[in-house]
């Protein structure tokens, strides 16, 4: 079904190998491991302890499992399972990370048969690090290696729960199979530094690394790391950092490498895309419009969260860009709060109407736009009368995409040491805005209209592929074979809450794949052709050399 059953086919070639004899291999010149490890400050050795006899006391310790400890690692003998929480930027860095354990020859497998678990987590919530936390003593109760990964252990390296566990920092993702390779020997890999280049804070990792794809069809590119915020309440500051952008061309080659991989959509995200460039003299409206560029006929685009203090600036650009035929009309800005008094006491650096005007300007300038946006609600010093400020912003715009969070004080962030709200008054406010929510229905008058889709995704119940419309919304249609892929015309029969239902409209021939399949076949062909031009200059210089070397045969004869 359009290709998701091929695999990538890795290969190991090794040449060059001049040893005759096994003792070639080493000598008594040679470092020894202890000495080899004395240079990295990142590595802890695991102590070899001498064997003791002792009474077994512990009938708990006797039957949990130990992970098998290797002394050399060859590879694709082992097999490694990814787990991730949180945002699309972890998810991304997922995606590299599982690239680069394949690339090198490790298995990725589910969770019951991995020797080592990479565990990938996300700092905004206290429940995304207690199932994290969960995690990990499932995985060492079950005898797996664990390897930590993402904002949780960046943000908080010392927690009493990650002591001796191998961690990748969120900037070191490219030295995942170091990691994975010494821990499976035993030892403990710590690797937290911030990426320079010339002295200088980089975005992170390459771009340009080895991927595997959760959906083979969607490329999620994060174009900046961190933010240039304070905000009293997030911890993912703490690991993100400060404002730290990709150059415009590395984000571009990318694009232009995932559309020829059958790519047909890309996601662009960070922490604040809104901010993008501002470290480097660059924008996110310049960075769209070379984007733009690349992208191929029937694929699409779609800009990921921006705060509201860094797209003020770039509405007039940012509007042009929605409308543009191969960007969606979607726009994801969380204003948290309908209040002035507790958008200051979280430092949100906008008041309400800038929030407004962004929301107002983008619903007049972009047919169609949808606009998601997020609430907190039960910050420490949000009052009844700011909660009723929340309300009146959420029944005014009536969004189609509402995240409604619970405030959780996070560790050494400002509004941790504040004083909470009584949890019972918060989860009043929380049902209240929730109701609100699902008071009205953003798609009950859209029966009987047709739309243009691009089908990318499985549903959650499995039972449906998702198209989305200009607009991103989510258009459910019949799983039918080669509906992957394809961009088809479809009538819309029923509507949820959260989405609509779709019929296909197209015959099958009619359906429209990605361009930049359509436009391998000029190129296929202008390889073919430069292919056969060179095997041509080649024979022509086999026969002329052939012909120079009789004629000196000849003249030596005469």
């Amino acid at each position: 079904m359009f290709g998701f059953e091929k695999m990538y086919q890795l290969e190991n070639n090794f040449a060059g190998n001049d040893i005759d004899d096994i003792e070639d291999l080493i000598s008594a010149e040679d470092v020894k491991p202890q000495e080899r490890y004395q240079n990295k400050k990142s590595v802890t050795v695991r102590a070899k302890k001498r064997a003791q006899i002792k009474p077994e006391t512990d009938v708990e310790e006797k039957l949990t499992p130990r992970p098998t400890i290797y002394e050399s690692v060859i590879p694709g003998t082992q097999k490694v399972f990814v787990k991730t929480w949180g945002c699309a930027h972890n998810n991304s860095d997922s995606e590299y990370m599982a690239g680069q354990l394949a690339a090198y020859g490790y298995q990725l497998s589910g969770k019951e048969e991995a020797d080592l678990w990479l565990l990938n987590s996300c700092t905004v919530k206290n429940p995304s690090e207690d199932t994290f936390r969960n995690e990990i003593e499932t995985g060492m109760s079950n005898g797996k290696h664990v390897v930590v990964a993402g904002c949780v252990p960046q943000g908080a390296p010392k927690s009493d729960y990650l002591r001796g566990l191998s961690v990748i920092g969120v900037q070191q993702i490219d030295r995942v199979v170091e990691v994975v390779e010494e821990t499976l020997k035993g030892h403990s890999v710590r690797l937290l530094q911030n990426k320079k280049v010339h002295g200088r804070r980089v975005a992170g990792a390459p771009l340009s690394l080895p991927k595997v794809r959760k959906n083979p069809l969607i490329e999620i590119i994060s174009i900046n790391t961190g933010c240039l915020n304070q905000c009293t309440y997030c911890k993912t500051k703490h690991a993100r950092g400060d404002l730290a952008s990709y150059p415009p061309e590395e984000i571009v080659d990318r694009a232009r490498q995932s559309f020829a991989e059958g790519c047909c959509e890309i996601w662009l995200t960070s922490e604040d895309t809104g901010a993008y460039g501002r470290d480097i003299g660059s924008s996110l409206p310049e960075l769209l419009w070379q984007l733009v560029e690349v992208i191929p006929e029937n694929c699409m685009l779609r800009v990921g969260m921006t705060n509201p203090p860094y797209i003020l600036e770039h509405l007039e650009e940012v509007a042009k860009v929605l409308q543009h035929p191969r960007v969606y009309g979607f726009l994801h800005v969380p204003v948290q709060s309908g209040s002035d008094s507790v958008l200051g006491e979280m430092k949100r650096e906008y008041c309400r109407k800038d929030f407004e005007h962004v929301v107002d300007f983008l619903r007049e300038r972009v047919p169609g736009v949808t606009i998601a946006t997020d609430i907190i609600c039960g910050f420490p010093t949000e009052t009844e009368a700011d909660f009723e400020e929340t309300v009146t912003l959420c029944s005014k715009y009536r969004f189609p995409s509402l995240f409604i969070n619970q405030f959780f004080p996070r560790p050494g962030t400002p509004a941790a040491k504040m004083e909470r709200i009584p949890a019972n008054l918060v989860k009043k406010r929380t049902k209240r805005l929730t109701e609100l929510f699902y008071s009205y229905e953003p798609y009950a008058q859209r029966v009987g209209e047709t739309y243009t889709v691009l089908v990318t995704e499985i549903s959650h119940d499995k039972l449906h592929y998702v198209g989305h419309n200009k607009s991103y919304e989510q258009v459910l249609l019949p799983m039918r074979d080669n509906l992957l892929g394809t961009r088809v015309h479809v009538r819309i029969t029923s509507v949820s809450k959260f989405s609509m239902v779709g019929e296909i409209m197209d015959d099958e021939r009619d359906w429209t794949r990605c361009a930049q399949k359509q436009a391998e076949a000029p190129m296929e062909s202008a390889r073919m052709s430069r292919d056969k031009l060179i095997q041509r200059y080649v024979g022509i210089a086999l026969v002329v050399g052939s012909v120079a070397f009789l004629l000196q045969l000849l003249i030596k004869l005469l």
